[in-house]
Parts: structure tokens; C-alpha cells; sequence
């Protein structure tokens, strides 16, 4: 009777190095497929929140949310983007957070505001969950927010129409702030994207950031809460016209962001990682 023949040891480890070598080769493969598909939802949700701000405009005739100011009215946490929009994209968190940006960040100083924006970065960076007892009450410290919410998009801080004669965060001597939806070029008006923060207001002095991910808090620019390779040297916006697109990291210094910004500025020096990046003209 003949003897089944089987592997030797050296077979075996033929086969097994074969197949890590096929694996060293497919994994970045499926990484980057990964990547794109994260991509490709954080688009999707960008469109469901601009399709939100159409009904929200549609419905309060044509003006912005109030936004932020310096003082503290009673109303204050209805006057940000995230509860302003809420009837209008279902209270769905994770309509707010891009598929990439996992890191959460925790409490700051004992009193917990948001995330750890100040020390977070990169293109994982969220900005945390509020605070508070219980979700949807308006018990976090700061009185913009309400307890639970999360996510990882900044709207454009110019968006907003305050009252007149109070005082924004920003306070510039001209009214940068587009107020209403009645604009021109809404395809270069930038509404909401990807952040480190729950909004920006950039401008065309503002520098780059220093490296990939650093903390915003670190640099007094504030494309800093923007400028980061989420995406493989873009970010993902929706503009006021409702679509949704990535955004080359330089070419967040050709989008109209205020009434103000000039568009044909001189960009910055641009840092070392920053100069691989596709250039603007």
C-alpha cells in the first residue's frame, strides 16, 4: 500500500511566505479602499447637512443663525448650527462626524466644554462630546451647546447675522459676515466641512499650520482648525450652493470665506509638509 504523501516543513514555509508577501501587498491596497469609501460617506453626510441648511434657510427667510457672540443670551445653544439644524437632519450625531475623525477628546481642565481641542490634531481629531446631564439638556458650561452632541465638520463662522451692535468673537472694523443666502458665487462660499473645531473664520492673512496636526489652539490662524490631510491632501465641504466637494489643503486660500477676503493675496510661505501639496493659482 502506497503512503499518503504530505507537506514538508520547507513547503510550508514556502506557502506561508507567499502569503505574507501577498498580504504586504493587498493590505495598503485595502487600506486605501478603506479610505476612500470613509471619504465618500464623509461627502454624504456633508450633503445631508447641506440639504438641512437649505430647509432651515428656506424656512427663516433666507437668514443665517444668529451664531456667536460675546455675550450669553438665553437662547444661546439655538443660535449655533448643530441645534439650529436638528429638526431638519433628524438628530442623527453621526450625520455631524466624518467616518475618518475618530478621536474623541475628553475634559479640559476638570471642566469639560468639548473636546481637547486645544491639544488635539490631525486628521482623526473630532471635537469631542459636550457634557452634561442628560443629552439635550443645556447643562454644559458653556451655553452655546447642549450635552451628547459630537462631531467633526466647522461651519464658516461668517455665516452667521448677528444682531446689529453686538459683538462677535471676531470683531472687525467692516461687516465680514454674509448673512443671508441671496449671494454671488455660493459655488465658492464655503458652509461647512471638515474640523478640528465647531467653526473657523478664516481669513487670507492666516498661516499654515506648522506640521500635520497641530493642535489649533498652537497658532493664531484660524485655517488652523481646517488645514489638515483628512483626506489625502484634501478636506471635504459643502459650499452654499448645496454641493458637495473635496478641497485641495491650498486651495482653502482661494475660497470666498468672507465679503472681504481677497482672493488674489499673496498665499502663505507655506511650511515644509504643506509644499507636496497640488498649488492654486
Amino acid at each position: 500500500m502506497s503512503r499518503q504523501k504530505g507537506f514538508t516543513l520547507v513547503e510550508l514555509l514556502v506557502v506561508i511566505a507567499i502569503i505574507a508577501l501577498l498580504m504586504s501587498i493587498l493590505m495598503p491596497a485595502l487600506a486605501r479602499v478603506r479610505n476612500q469609501a470613509k471619504a465618500i460617506l464623509c461627502l454624504s453626510n456633508l450633503k445631508q447637512m447641506g440639504s438641512a441648511f437649505a430647509m432651515y434657510l428656506d424656512d427663516n427667510d433666507c437668514k443665517f443663525m444668529r451664531g456667536y457672540i460675546l455675550d450669553t443670551p438665553p437662547d444661546a445653544h439655538k443660535r449655533y448650527w448643530m441645534e439650529a439644524l436638528r429638526p431638519y437632519y433628524g438628530n442623527e450625531g453621526d450625520a455631524r462626524l466624518c467616518p475618518v475623525a475618530t478621536k474623541m477628546g475628553r475634559s479640559r481642565g476638570g471642566v469639560v466644554t468639548g473636546g481637547e481641542y486645544n491639544t488635539l490634531g490631525g486628521k482623526g481629531s473630532a471635537w469631542g462630546y459636550f457634557s452634561g446631564e442628560p443629552c439635550g439638556s443645556t447643562t454644559n458650561p458653556w451655553p452655546y451647546v447642549v450635552a451628547c452632541d459630537y462631531g467633526s465638520y466647522s461651519i464658516n463662522g461668517w455665516l452667521q447675522d448677528p444682531e446689529e451692535g453686538k459683538a462677535m468673537w471676531i470683531s472687525p472694523q467692516k461687516d465680514y459676515n454674509w448673512r443671508h443666502c441671496n449671494l454671488k458665487g455660493t459655488a465658492n462660499i464655503p458652509l461647512l466641512g471638515d474640523g478640528k473645531w465647531i467653526d473657523c473664520w478664516p481669513d487670507f492673512t492666516d498661516e499654515d499650520p506648522a506640521y500635520d496636526g497641530q493642535p489649533w489652539s498652537q497658532v493664531p490662524s484660524q485655517m488652523a482648525r481646517i488645514c489638515m490631510d483628512r483626506h489625502g491632501g484634501y478636506v471635504n465641504w459643502v459650499f452654499c450652493d448645496y454641493a458637495a466637494r473635496p478641497v485641495g489643503l491650498k486651495e482653502l486660500w482661494k475660497l470666498k470665506w468672507n465679503k472681504f477676503f481677497e482672493l488674489d493675496a499673496d498665499p502663505p510661505l507655506w511650511e515644509p509638509w504643506m509644499k507636496r501639496y497640488k498649488d492654486y493659482d
